[in-house]
């Protein structure tokens, strides 16, 4: 039975913050130092392997989270990490800096170069420096437990097989591969292997976005009936490979629009039954001779839900989640960014109507995604996001590209093999612990 949370102000506000509860925390040794006498609030005590300190602030403020406490750095998962493009050295090396339980140990790259200028900044040895055919040479690098997969989506496939028959549990970039037959692959691969695979779905591990996702499953604002996503920003370059159908696997859809989709599949834990789509390219623009600039498509779910999404490589940045129930508009500004989230929820509050805003303490979504890899390897865990969230994508799209090529409306359904419950494509829920 699911616990009965009254939907109020001071609920929403409570959102977010770890509290430590409970009497006064005990302080073991001397009962005052040179500096004045030992007090609780302000030294704080190990418990549980964790070093804590009881609230310090008044019923006024948010409790604050408990300090970190990371794994000693030889006892974290060891990432290679293949590929050193712009979102490697942007945000996903940075973010082992936030990491508890991962580390970054390995650099794979076709220029030795950048590569040897990488390894020098992150502390990496030489040696620990290989080019894009040395997976023998990875395999024999004990302390490499995982490789994380972050170059053009026409390579997925090869080389997330590649490092699963090279003994090493994977983390790869989203879209998972340019087709669904190259997604079973890959799932199949790392299963005969007996590896991890995990699809880097930030959002499912970024705290707003869960927030959203609780809300709207809970039924404190009454069922979801309508869910609009929006995705978007300009795209120049016409030489970059995003926009290189070989390389990309499409347009906008793939890169950004996949957003809008795994997020609203994410939100409510269903599988859409049926999807329309129209896509759009301006005549004669070379950027995209190739792959298309934006794509509308519409998502029905046996629920009644209807989601309307919508993603663009032509218009000004802009990336939002909204859900309207019966009871509320729930509205997630910056919901797909890197950073920037504001959450808004309007519904009624006795006989007026009231805007909540939702303060949550950010944190680095790929340092907890990375976490995440790190513990269910250490924990012999499923993943949250498995290969076969990112395969239920890639079918989900190509019917998306089939509904705008035939103008229908083309019938879907859940991943063959799983069950018929939410989160059929998902590993277990996550521990806010």
């Amino acid at each position: 039975m699911h616990e009965d949370r009254r939907f109020s102000r001071r609920n929403l506000l409570q959102t977010g913050g770890a509290v430590v509860t409970g009497a006064a925390l005990s302080i073991s040794g001397p009962a005052a130092s040179a500096t004045g006498p030992s007090i609780p609030a302000d030294t704080g005590a190990v418990q549980g392997g964790r070093i804590q300190f009881p609230n310090w602030r008044g019923e006024g403020d948010t409790p604050p989270p408990p300090p970190p406490a990371p794994m000693p750095p030889d006892k974290r998962v060891g990432f290679a990490i293949v590929g050193l493009g712009r979102l490697t050295l942007e945000e996903i090396l940075p973010a082992f800096a936030a990491a508890k339980s991962a580390r970054a140990v390995a650099l794979v790259s076709g220029s030795p170069e950048k590569a040897r200028l990488v390894a020098a900044q992150y502390g990496i040895g030489a040696e620990a420096i290989y080019s894009y055919e040395e997976w023998d040479r990875l395999k024999a690098n004990a302390t490499v437990q995982a490789v994380y997969i972050v170059t053009p989506n026409s390579l997925h496939r090869d080389q997330v097989i590649a490092a699963a028959g090279a003994g090493k549990h994977v983390l790869c970039e989203k879209p998972m591969a340019t087709s669904s037959a190259e997604a079973r692959d890959m799932v199949e691969a790392c299963t005969r292997a007996g590896r991890r695979l995990m699809i880097a779905y930030r959002c499912q591990y970024e705290p707003y976005n869960r927030e959203v996702a609780r809300l709207s499953r809970s039924g404190e604002l009454g069922r979801v009936r309508l869910i609009q996503a929006f995705n978007g920003q300009t795209s120049g370059l016409p030489e970059q490979w995003r926009l290189k159908r070989a390389l990309s696997g499409g347009g906008a859809l793939p890169d950004i629009g996949l957003y809008c989709l795994n997020g609203v599949r994410a939100l409510l834990g269903e599988e859409p039954v049926s999807v329309q789509a129209q896509t759009y390219s301006p005549e004669g623009e070379r950027r995209f001779a190739e792959v298309e600039e934006s794509v509308v498509f519409t998502l029905r779910f046996l629920s009644g839900a209807i989601a309307q999404c919508t993603t663009s490589y032509g218009v000004y940045e802009s990336r939002r989640l909204q859900v309207h129930t019966e009871k509320s508009d729930i509205d997630l500004e910056n919901a797909f960014a890197y950073r920037g989230q504001r959450l808004v929820v309007s519904h009624r509050e006795g006989k007026r109507g009231q805007r909540d805003e939702v303060v949550i303490a950010p944190q680095n979504q790929f340092a907890l995604e990375l976490d995440h890899m790190a513990e269910c390897i250490l924990k012999d865990r499923r993943p949250r996001t498995p290969g076969e969230e990112g395969l239920q994508d890639q079918i989900l799209m190509e019917a998306i590209y089939e509904a705008a090529r035939t103008g229908t409306v083309v019938p879907v359904g859940p991943l063959a093999g799983t069950s018929a419950g939410l989160d059929a494509t998902r590993g277990p829920a996550l521990d806010d612990s």
